[in-house]
């Protein structure tokens, strides 16, 4: 072990030291959080990938040697197969991924408990052999899935979460992690906003890797992540157009702003997709003064009253503290008596933040029909009724999905099934209108264009089956149809013009000359 880790070491160990008056240990596991499982089983895959363009050391090999830049992977996906007589991940299974991640490989499992800041006491040892709902290697289920990318803490483990990912892979959602390690090594330097830089790098770098998943669908991805994980994907949202929702574990962005404004990439008006952050508990009076916590912490959040182009929640729970946004805090943390609540109302919060984080993807990834109804009753259940949270909300009008709009997606499919194209605008947009004036003078443009006749065609079917008793349209196109050569066509809309109003002379007129 280097110097530079001896030393972090002995000082979170004096740490705990010094406060152990303030902590106590819980009583919790996982049947108890209580996350309703979905329709699927849960596969899981943890594999190591490489990126080529950046290299890394590893700090315990004591060499000069720079190699790829490795990138340890966990997936959770759902899953079809039947479970009958297989056995389900341990949370053992799980941590010794985190073995492999801090990279102590060989460390005998017997030590994890000492060797990484978690109590070596019989509740902790109980936890390592808990049953977890996800199973090696399951088959894929059929059909395309929404990808979560989830971000861990500061220089933590993919698995940190592992009970929430399980979750939201029953549910349907696809999540791929990778854990926080620095930009050189496995631990940050100081530049931290190098490396929060370099976690945005991951997070492209596994959407990258979903692209190798069959079922993944690169048109629904998300991002998800607990403390430090929140500014990088913040980063990575303001530069990938691909990411279209963000959920944010009592997010760093919320602490640091300044450390999100020296990334050359920010731009608070890039953040223009629904944001939901999840933050902890006012810290008490006596905490922030036993502590040195700065004290508007409480209350300050730049980044959050800075947004105005995107729908954004800002939800604080009551009942917990930091730690407690994770799989791993809720299980092994230590308890600090002088704010945290009892095991039964942390493990009942952090259940609520995954069922709300669900409905939130459901609402705004997904855009189910009644998810977002639902999302905001969840709000309304849990801040109201249950008292486990308060929260704002903000966030403009949608955008008018204009006449402009309409015209750009129907001209990517040439004009074709225009009336299946209006009622799915429809759906999403029930305000949006086509004005009869606007199809008509396009239907023109598009038919005395020889190359776009037909499609113009296709743009008065749709007038007309939205005006049906609009005679210009049927003039309209009765002209088109004279123009291409269909006097059959001309003549029957002519007509129908006419039985419409009685009155049109330029019918009247076309109608003598063809006739005769």
């Amino acid at each position: 072990m280097n110097p530079d880790h001896i030393i972090m070491r002995s000082l979170i160990a004096l740490f705990l030291l010094l406060f152990q008056v303030h902590t106590i240990h819980g009583q919790t596991s996982l049947n108890k959080i209580d996350l309703d499982k979905g329709r699927y089983e849960v596969g899981f895959r943890h594999y190591s990938s490489t990126d080529s363009t950046r290299t890394y050391s590893r700090i315990y090999d004591y060499t000069n040697q720079k190699i790829p830049r490795p990138i340890p992977i966990s997936l959770w996906y759902p899953s079809s197969q039947n479970v009958v007589n297989k056995l389900p991940l341990q949370v053992l299974d799980y941590l010794e991924i985190l073995k492999e991640e801090e990279e102590w490989e060989n460390l005998p499992n017997e030590q994890i408990l000492n060797w990484f800041y978690y109590a070596n006491n019989p509740a902790n040892q109980a936890h390592i052999k808990e049953n977890t709902k996800a199973y090696f290697g399951l088959k894929e289920a059929q059909g395309i899935f929404p990808l979560i990318i989830y971000s861990p803490s500061f220089q933590a483990s993919s698995i940190e979460n592992f009970a929430m990912c399980e979750y939201l892979a029953s549910q349907g959602f696809i999540v791929i992690a990778s854990p926080s390690r620095g930009t050189e090594t496995r631990w940050f330097g100081n530049n931290l906003a190098k490396e929060v830089e370099t976690q945005a790098r991951d997070v492209e770098f596994l959407i990258k890797e979903a692209a190798y998943i069959p079922i993944s669908d690169l048109t629904k991805v998300a991002v998800m992540g607990f403390s430090f994980g929140g500014l990088a994907n913040i980063i990575a949202q303001m530069r990938n157009d691909n990411i279209k929702a963000v959920i944010s574990l009592d997010g760093t962005e919320r602490y640091q702003y300044d450390l999100l404004k020296k990334s050359p990439f920010f731009e608070v008006n890039k953040m223009d997709v629904p944001y939901l952050h999840m933050a902890q508990k006012d810290i008490p009076e006596k905490v922030l003064n036993e502590d040195k916590i700065d004290s508007t912490l409480n209350t300050k959040f730049v980044l959050y009253d800075s947004l105005s182009l995107n729908r954004a929640y800002r939800l604080k729970f009551h009942d917990l503290t930091h730690s407690y946004f994770s799989t791993l805090g809720v299980l092994f943390e230590a308890r600090d008596v002088r704010q945290d609540k009892s095991d039964h109302k942390i493990m009942n919060a952090y259940k609520w933040v995954s069922i709300l984080g669900l409905s939130f993807l459901k609402a705004f990834l997904l855009e189910e029909s009644t998810a977002k109804i639902a999302f905001e009753s969840h709000l309304g259940q849990v801040g109201t009724d249950k008292n486990l949270i308060s929260y704002r909300k903000k966030g403009q009008k949608s955008t008018p999905f204009t006449f402009k709009n309409f015209n750009e997606l129907a001209t990517a499919q040439q004009y074709n099934s225009l009336w299946e194209l209006y009622e799915e605008s429809k759906k999403k947009h029930p305000d949006l209108n086509l004005p009869e004036g606007s199809l008509n003078t396009l239907g023109l443009q598009l038919i005395f264009n020889p190359k776009t006749s037909t499609q113009g065609i296709n743009v008065f079917n749709l007038a007309i089956q939205l005006y049906p008793k609009s005679a210009n349209l049927f003039d309209s196109l009765a002209e088109a149809y004279l123009f291409m050569g269909n006097h059959k066509k001309a003549i029957a809309n002519f007509r129908k013009s006419l039985e419409l109003n009685p009155q049109n002379q330029n019918a009247i007129d076309r109608l003598k000359t063809m006739i005769e």
